[in-house]
């Protein structure tokens, strides 16, 4: 530090043993510093660690004055906290940081009801969609048969997305701008993925379930439009999240499920009033 306790520079202990007694500590310092504020978030600090292999970074003020150090052992425990927490978000949980065992029964419920509330009443959405299309599920019984499937295929398809996402802007491999990179990409993807899950749907849906060409076309074009749809918004919900201030993970899970769940149906029924005529 100057006289002022501001930050110069950084030594490593190898070149402080390596060099004689009398040479001059700013002779043989490194300016070239990587430090981190006092109001810098702490997962932020985890992944210039991360990126940059450290043991231990000095921390300054606004004033950029020394303040502390943060060490590799305190970093490990910001991580497991820090990935502790994005699983319990992603689960559509409070997080805590209390350890389960130890946790109160109250505790762990108030912990859950509240998105549990929440995400029960978003998915009433899907309930009206499928009230506002009986007149379709009456015309052809035999699509009825096909919702929990599609609606599974969705809600798996978005949730693969948004982890993958959502662990890339984690570890910051994933910034703000890529979001249409990343929208292109998973575009891709779910090109090759819906086709493949498409034609072996359809396949099985005439050859074995013996439902008409019609039925088997109208399921598995909607597989694939839904497929597609959902990694979209799988993929592009978190950044989203990330640019307006909140948690990424908040779109993970029974979130994403609920929105390409809605999705899905919009899809299916659109569908089967064109192709099949009702």
């Amino acid at each position: 530090m100057d006289q002022n306790r501001k930050l110069e520079g950084i030594i490593p202990l190898r070149t402080l043993v390596l060099n004689d007694g009398d040479t001059i500590i700013e002779d043989i310092m490194e300016t070239n510093i990587i430090s981190v504020n006092t109001h810098m978030d702490q997962e932020e600090a985890g992944n210039l660690f991360r990126k940059y292999d450290l043991i231990a970074m000095p921390v300054v003020d606004q004033e950029n004055r020394l303040v502390g150090i943060i060490t590799i052992d305190d970093i490990i425990d910001i991580i497991e906290q820090e990935n502790t927490e994005d699983f319990q978000v992603m689960a559509a949980i409070e997080p805590s940081e209390e350890e389960y065992m130890k946790t109160g029964i109250m505790r762990l419920a108030r912990n859950r009801i509240v998105w549990l509330l929440i995400l029960m009443l978003t998915a009433t959405l899907t309930g009206g969609i499928i009230r506002r299309n009986e007149e379709v599920l009456v015309s052809a019984v035999t699509l009825a048969a096909f919702i929990p499937m599609l609606m599974d295929s969705a809600g798996n398809a978005g949730f693969q997305s948004a982890t993958l996402i959502i662990r890339g802007l984690a570890l910051d491999e994933i910034k703000l701008h890529d979001i249409l990179k990343v929208i292109w990409k998973e575009f891709r993807v779910s090109l090759i993925v819906g086709v493949i899950l498409s034609a072996v749907n359809f396949a099985k849906i005439y050859f074995i379930d013996k439902a008409g060409v019609l039925i088997a076309l109208t399921v598995s074009l909607s597989l694939s439009i839904t497929i597609i749809l959902a990694k979209i918004v799988g993929g592009s919900l978190p950044i989203i999240a990330k640019k307006l201030g909140l948690d990424p993970a908040i779109m993970a899970g029974p979130l994403i499920t609920t929105i390409v769940d809605a999705v899905a149906l919009l899809t299916y029924f659109y569908l089967a009033s064109w192709l099949l005529g009702i």
